[in-house]
């Protein structure tokens, strides 16, 4: 019997690598000339958000600047799953900074360009939410006062995982971690602490804040390469599930980062210059808990007796975002 082609169908989708989109309307992920700056090798947790939102920001970057990027690196997840001596996964310049000094390191490599008369190569920093939101925050609000053209990108998995799972400023109120551990009258990290970074990037108006998700490629590449069409200090504050350090599966990690959005407790948005210019609407509410139940760091809310009052303080604040942001979609 003679074969005859296999031919795939889809309506109204983005799937199957968007082969029924012409070809400039594909995303970078989906075509056959993206440089794989994050190369297979590395060695990263089945499931791994970070190695997710990593490839797919960098990518973007590079077919943005025609391949002209120079990259510096955090200490952290990243940098130690990307690069273990003496290899490395990277296939762009990539320089290893300190886990404090990322921002500064990327300020010097952009003033070197400069210096050179080099205006066609652009610089990206990388780093965690630990070496983002605490330990490099100081150096990160220096970049933005000074308005250094440089992309710092924040990979958010809210918690120092590298290091063995400890509460950083960006790990959620309740959530057990290392250091605020599902014992006591009220387990988990406390309520009130920590910092919002991109509403603090926010305040120092520097040209583009965005929020995104490896949850939405489409999204994460259109502000990836937006952010690299301006110049001056940008910040993308990416959500990346964990799922070592969040007690989830490996398999659900794309799920969790929608369910983040979808309940408001991630809000996705874009803003120039100190103010919200988009938003990314939210059809249907769900509630936090669907967010939440799917997370072992959660699972003390859960128990025989469901901590009630704190679930009720976590959907406040998720329903706070969503007026804030305005994220509902109305008819």
């Amino acid at each position: 019997m003679e074969q005859s082609a296999v031919k795939f169908y889809q309506t109204g989708t983005f799937t199957v690598g968007n082969r029924l989109l012409s070809a400039e309307q594909r995303s970078v992920q989906a075509g056959t000339l993206r440089s794989n700056s994050l190369n297979s090798g590395h060695r990263a947790c089945q499931g791994c958000g970070e190695a997710l939102g990593a490839r797919y920001a960098i990518d973007a970057a590079m077919a943005a600047t025609n391949g002209q990027l120079i990259a510096a690196n955090a200490t952290g997840c990243l940098e130690v799953f990307s690069t273990p001596y003496p290899e490395t996964s990277w296939q762009i310049p990539w320089i290893h900074s300190l886990f404090g000094n990322a921002a500064a390191v990327a300020t010097g490599i952009a003033a070197a360009m400069k210096a050179k008369g080099r205006s066609d190569v652009r610089v990206v920093a990388q780093g965690g939410d630990g070496g983002t939101t605490d330990i490099g925050f100081g150096c990160l609000s220096g970049m933005f006062e000074r308005n250094d053209d440089v992309l710092y990108i924040c990979y958010d998995n809210e918690a120092y995982m590298n290091t063995g799972v400890q509460r950083s400023s960006a790990t959620p109120p309740a959530a057990r971690t290392a250091t605020t551990m599902s014992v006591g009258a009220h387990p988990g990290n406390e309520f009130g602490q920590g910092k919002n970074v991109p509403r603090i990037a926010m305040a120092h108006e520097i040209p583009y804040v965005a929020t995104a998700t490896v949850a939405d490629l489409r999204d994460l590449e259109f502000k990836v390469t937006k952010a690299m069409s301006m110049h001056g200090a940008r910040y993308i504050h990416i959500f990346v599930p964990c799922p070592l350090g969040w007690g989830s599966a490996s398999h659900d990690t794309i799920k969790l980062a929608r369910l983040a959005v979808e309940s408001g407790v991630f809000p996705v948005f874009e803003a120039e210059r100190g103010e919200v210019t988009g938003v990314l609407k939210i059809r249907r509410q769900v509630p936090v808990e669907e967010y939440l139940r799917p997370q072992k760091r959660f699972a003390h809310l859960f128990g025989k007796h469901p901590d009630v009052a704190t679930l009720a303080r976590l959907q406040a604040l998720a329903d706070r975002n969503i007026r804030r942001y305005g994220l509902l979609e109305t008819n």
